[in-house]
């Protein structure tokens, strides 16, 4: 069995908080909240950004070395999604987690 280093541990759980407060939040603030909450190009972020995270999660956890692909776009969809969030407002725990998750993503890529 593949054994994961402390960094790549933290790299899927990052990946997954991400993934967990991106959809969560599209789904349980940005939909209710309606207006710029809900405009296309951002609440279409939200769900990528949701997406690529679980996805990273998931190679890694797979062991393929093609996570660093995954990661490195990881790490630039979290990079837009956190700085929508912060366009439209009262978002900050989504921008927070898109940023933790960009850093160890980087990392992870490098």
């Amino acid at each position: 069995m593949h054994q994961m280093s402390p960094a790549m541990q933290g790299c899927i759980d990052e990946c997954l908080r991400c993934y967990q407060a991106c959809l969560g939040m599209a789904s349980n603030r940005c939909l209710p909240a309606g207006g710029s909450h809900v405009q296309p190009e951002h609440f279409r972020l939200m769900l990528a950004c949701a997406e690529i995270c679980r996805t990273s999660a998931h190679l890694m956890l797979l062991g393929l070395p093609e996570h660093k692909h995954t990661c490195r776009a990881c790490a630039e969809v979290c990079e837009a999604c956190a700085a929508s969030c912060e366009a439209v407002g009262d978002m900050q725990d989504c921008v927070t987690q898109c940023r933790r998750c960009a850093e160890t993503c980087r990392t992870m890529a490098a």
